[in-house]
C-alpha cells in the first residue's frame, strides 16, 4: 500500500497517510482542532533498494553455465591473440576494407 501525502489549507500542516489506492482520497485535517479542507499532494515516492547478496542477474545462473561462460571466456582470449598475429606491420588490419579482397585474374 502506498504511503500519500497530503497537505491543509487552513493550519498550513502537511502529513502523511498510509491507505489502499481504492481507498477515497482524504478531504479534512487529521488534526482535531483544525478540520480544514486538505488536497493530495505529487509524490515522488520512495526509492526501492536492495540489500544484501542475490539481486544480479549472475547470482541466479547454474553452476553449468558458469563452467560454460569461463570456457567461452578462455577461448575467446586465444582467438584474440590469433588475430593479433594477422595485423599488418602498422598495427591495423591486414585488409584495408571491410569486404574481403578480390582472388587476383587468372593469367592468359
Amino acid at each position: 500500500m502506498p504511503t500519500y501525502e497530503y497537505h491543509c489549507e487552513k493550519c498550513d500542516r502537511t502529513f502523511e497517510v498510509f491507505q489502499s489506492m481504492k481507498d477515497d482520497h482524504l478531504t479534512t485535517c487529521q488534526d482535531e482542532a483544525c478540520k480544514g479542507k486538505v488536497r493530495r499532494l505529487i509524490g515522488t515516492g520512495a526509492g526501492l533498494l536492495f540489500k544484501g547478496s542475490g539481486f544480479y542477474i549472475t547470482d541466479y545462473r547454474s553452476s553449468n553455465y558458469k563452467e560454460a561462460a569461463k570456457k567461452d571466456a578462455s577461448s575467446g582470449s586465444a582467438s584474440s591473440a590469433s588475430s593479433a598475429s594477422s595485423t599488418g606491420p602498422t598495427g591495423g588490419s591486414a585488409s584495408s576494407g571491410s569486404t574481403p579482397p578480390k582472388p587476383a585474374a587468372p593469367k592468359p
